[in-house]
């Protein structure tokens, strides 16, 4: 169905409607009609890697760690299947009339805001720091839940509209200050790209203010820009509770009545919160129009009708065993595999199992449930944790001994012991083990959302890249047996990791990798495949290299900006592969289509990422470092010469001014493509450089 001729039935259902029933139609849990026969209908749900918090579904790799793989099409499959689950749960439920939150076909999902901070709590939820890799993933995604049929199968949500990334803490009253300059070239594109290009159904809104505006009922964004510069056709929805904000927090209304209003006549349509109980008083005193009323009501039953609500459809047939089938477990294990990166890698990895009589498993990771999912998770109906997975790889052909070593923050285990109960139990496993697998990091609990009504965990930003202190204090312990080790971070951001590369043999870092995570790792470690992720975010040597957590300009942020070496840079990863570039150039006067020549000259077969950075030579404008303006995940076999294309950003030859006008970048560039961004640590933990092509547009 075409959107105007959903929107046409919608404007006749509309209109039929009285003023006080469209007023409620306008909140989140909409109320049926029950004479005109409209059901009840809750837009509440989430999809940020498999159908959450709505019973068992698929659990898939955390964002940040789907964001690794650098796979569009691994993205646009994995929505595919959550919107076929949803579509199969929604489909269920409903011969029970059963309406409630979580169980409808709006996702509030993807995430993309920039993971311009490691601090930041939330930064699990997205595709990472930059922008273009954040904007061709979230396409993917939207693709893939919303599908390309006649009717929709799930409406995707960008979220959240704009220029949000912490503090958690203060999110209900902080404001982003933010230059023109890094508005419209680090902290827009994504949002622009899925409107335009990928046609997202739905944005939602920030907490905070943007210079001065709370997100929720901005001129600026949701008309100005949104709206009437990229010409956004669906509904916006405020995020949770966020219009209270404007009255109790931030200070731009006196009363819920004119917060309510004020977000209605900026274009929010939807209320996840309760504020819109005042909009029908705010109609009555003449604060909103009932032609603006009508409008967002319009919008929401445009979506209704997209979505095939009120019709029979094809997607009506989904039986409700597609919940977990097991081709989607098989995707959400691929997804995992691509996702993980090789951080560092001595020659210990991958393992060989017939040379090994015992592993240790040890960490408090290692056998947690909590750290396969990461936050806004469904349920899984089985889980493989890392010691599982080794467990069911290697057998009865090799002893596996473990121990939890410590608690993930505690200073005890048990709660009557003396501190460190675990660590002499975690040695000794050490002692009796060829090699051992040390799993420490993080959960929700630990990073996530700011606790509030929609968020029963405590959890939010994190204050300090080090591990809690009694994991540092059982790596030391660990290093002190002399055994070799790999250690697995299961964590959702950047985590310091200089210990563990003096001290280890091999560090890999997990995020979250799906309730299934473990299989995954254990397919990895010994090499049945080789690791391939790259890391989407910049792991920095200290939080001293970064400017204070409130502050929103870029200067010194994200490999595009920061002016120290990075522990281990974005766009890094090693494989057991040895991937080349041979050559690369342009033709047919297309300057936006790079050909690429690689060669395996390793030893194994593996998946790879080639890289494409430009660097504007000529503009002022330009990133302090060369940008990512292209990527491709090849296969790469052993001795075989492959060529392919790789397209280029639109962009790639435009810079933003300090006026947040997109113009020319110059005439000469230099292009780098490789595995790997150009910097220095790159190039020296690799031992190679990307090709270097100096071009000059015509």
């Amino acid at each position: 169905m075409k959107r105007q001729e959903a929107r046409e039935r919608a404007e006749e259902l509309v209109a039929r409607m009285k003023p006080e029933e469209k007023v409620t139609q306008l909140r989140y849990n909409s109320p049926a009609i029950e004479r005109l026969g409209i059901p009840a209908y809750n837009w509440w749900n989430e999809a940020l890697h498999g159908v959450a918090r709505a019973g068992v579904a698929t659990s898939f790799p955390q964002a940040i760690g789907m964001a690794a793989s650098f796979d569009e099409e691994l993205l646009e499959k994995i929505a595919s299947a959550i919107a076929e689950e949803g579509r199969a749960k929604f489909n269920a439920y409903k011969e029970y009339e059963d309406r409630d939150i979580y169980k409808g076909l709006t996702f509030w999902s993807p995430n993309i805001n920039i993971f311009r901070d490691p601090r930041w709590g939330r930064g699990q939820e997205t595709y990472g720091e930059d922008p273009y890799l954040s904007g061709r993933l979230g396409i993917a995604f939207v693709k893939g839940l919303q599908g390309d049929g006649p009717v929709m199968k799930a409406a995707a949500c960008a979220k959240h509209f704009a220029v949000h990334s912490g503090p958690e803490a203060l999110r209900h009253e902080f404001n982003a200050v933010v230059s023109e300059k890094d508005l419209y070239e680090t902290y827009l594109p994504a949002f622009e790209a899925l409107v335009k290009e990928g046609h997202v159904e739905a944005v939602m809104g920030a907490y905070n203010r943007t210079n001065g505006e709370p997100c929720c009922g901005s001129k600026l964004l949701i008309q100005d820009i949104l709206r009437e510069k990229w010409g956004f056709e669906g509904h916006y929805v405020s995020d949770c509770w966020a219009i209270k904000d404007f009255h109790e927090h931030h200070g731009v209304t006196a009363n819920a009545k004119e917060s309510a209003a004020l977000a209605l006549n900026s274009g929010c349509d939807l209320n996840c919160g309760n504020t819109f109980l005042h909009l029908w008083d705010a109609y009555q005193e003449g604060l909103v129009s009932e032609e603006t009323i009508t409008e967002s009501v319009v919008r929401l039953y445009t979506t209704r009708f997209l979505l095939g609500l009120f019709d029979e459809t094809e997607y009506d047939e989904i039986p409700y065993e597609t919940v977990e089938c097991r081709e989607h477990l098989e995707l959400s294990c691929q997804a995992a595999c691509e996702s993980i990166v090789l951080l560092k890698n001595n020659g210990l990895l991958p393992l060989n199992k017939e040379r090994l009589r015992t592993v240790g498993v040890i960490g408090p990771n290692a056998n947690s449930r909590a750290a396969l999912i990461g936050n806004y998770h469904g349920t899984a109906s089985e889980y493989i944790t890392v010691l599982e997975g080794v467990q069911r790889y290697l057998g009865d052909e090799v002893r596996v001994l473990y121990s939890e070593g410590c608690d993930i923050k505690e200073s005890r285990v048990e709660h009557l012991a003396m501190e460190n109960d675990r660590l002499s139990e975690a040695m000794i496993v050490a002692e009796h083990s060829d090699v051992v697998l040390l799993v420490v990091g993080l959960n929700e609990n630990l990073e996530g959302e700011e606790g509030d009504e929609g968020n029963h965990y405590a959890s939010g930003d994190k204050t300090s890249l080090e591990l809690p202190a009694p994991q540092r204090e059982l790596m030391r312990a660990i290093a002190q047996t002399g055994k070799p080790v790999v250690l697995c971070l299961m964590a959702g951001s950047d985590i310091d990791l200089s210990f563990a590369d003096e001290h280890f043999d091999a560090v890999l870092q997990l995020w979250y990798p799906g309730a299934r995570g473990g299989e995954a790792a254990s397919k990895l470690l010994f090499g049945e495949v080789s690791p391939s992720g790259k890391l989407c975010v910049t792991f920095y040597q200290s939080l001293e290299d970064l400017p204070d957590f409130e502050d929103y300009s870029m200067k010194g942020r994200t490999y595009r900006y920061m002016e120290r070496e990075a522990q281990y840079p974005f766009g890094f990863g090693l494989t057991y592969g040895n991937v080349k570039v041979q050559d690369a150039y342009f033709k047919d006067c297309d300057p936006f289509c790079l050909y690429v020549s690689y060669k395996n000259e390793g030893k194994k077969d593996t998946q790879e990422v080639l890289q494409v950075y430009v660097d504007n030579l000529e503009s002022e404008y330009a990133p302090r470092n060369p940008r990512l303006c292209g990527f491709a995940r090849v296969t790469a076999r052993v001795g075989e010469l492959n060529q392919i294309s790789i397209k280029l950003d639109p962009y790639t030859y435009t810079v933003i001014n300090e006026q947040g006008q997109r113009v020319e970048g110059g005439r000469r560039f230099t292009f780098y493509v490789g595995c790997s961004q150009p910097d220095p640590v790159s190039c020296r933990l690799l031992g190679t450089k990307p090709l270097k092509i100096d071009y000059m547009l015509e």
